[in-house]
């Protein structure tokens, strides 16, 4: 099996250079570029597994890279975990309103940086396998109509697991990979309480913490692009939120 492959979008050349160096030893195939605009090409060229981003760029930004990634055929779901220092923290939440996963702040810790690729990269294939059941074809079954589509509806809110798609009364909703993931889990079990850390541990699997302090901010931009039905996400005070039955 081929090593996954890592994009490193980087401008200091000697953070570039010790990423692909720590990466590479553990078994991570890397490509580097020194701006978004080399960044998008190589995405294009090379198709990686998973894009370390780096908010502070010259030129296009890290918040527009990422905003721009979302926009390329295809690359909808590719994980982008954004390298931060601590003082822009506060562009980590519009990175994750424009579909970034995670994001690690400099100076990195070694160890977790790669247990978070990891964990991105596990989610991936996780998603992947789930969307594509496995299926044996018998010669008499050549004929039989495709299974339908699993679909989760609400109070008028309407998602296509396998398409990937949501809707509100048919008129199109536009979310990101982890406002998605978000609905889901609400609308499948309506009534439930879940908590923040319930949530983060369902979106995020075993890296669960670092989303943790995120939820909220989720939640709050998910309501407004759900417009009239955002009312249906319900607050339950000092534990998490709900879907109303």
């Amino acid at each position: 099996m081929s090593a996954e492959r890592i994009l490193i979008i980087e401008d200091d050349p000697s953070i570039r250079e010790v990423l692909e160096m720590l990466l590479q030893a553990r078994g991570f195939q890397t490509i580097a570029a020194e701006n978004g605009e080399t960044g998008l090409k190589r995405i294009e060229e090379k198709d990686p597994d998973l894009v370390l981003l780096d908010l502070t760029l010259p030129g296009m930004d890290g918040l527009e890279v990422c905003r721009r990634i979302r926009e390329i055929p295809g690359k909808a779901k590719l994980p982008v975990i954004m390298l931060t220092a601590r003082s822009e923290e506060s562009d980590v939440v519009v990175g994750l309103e424009m579909g970034a996963v995670d994001y690690v702040t400099k100076p990195f810790n070694n160890q977790m940086l790669i247990a978070r690729i990891r964990a991105q990269l596990r989610r991936t294939k996780e998603l992947e396998t789930a969307s594509q059941p496995e299926k044996i074809f018998l010669a008499e079954d050549a004929n039989e109509p495709e299974p339908e589509e699993e679909i989760l509806s609400q109070h008028g809110v309407t998602l296509n697991l396998t398409q990937r798609t949501a809707a509100f009364h048919e008129a199109p909703l536009d979310l990101t990979f982890t406002e998605f993931e978000l609905l889901a889990i609400l609308i499948r079990r309506p009534g439930r309480v879940w908590s923040r850390t319930d949530i983060a541990f369902k979106l995020r699997g075993d890296d669960y913490l670092s989303m943790d302090r995120s939820i909220d901010v989720q939640v709050a931009n998910l309501r407004k692009k759900l417009g009239e039905a955002g009312k249906f996400i319900e607050t339950v005070r000092g534990v998490g939120y709900r879907w109303k039955y």
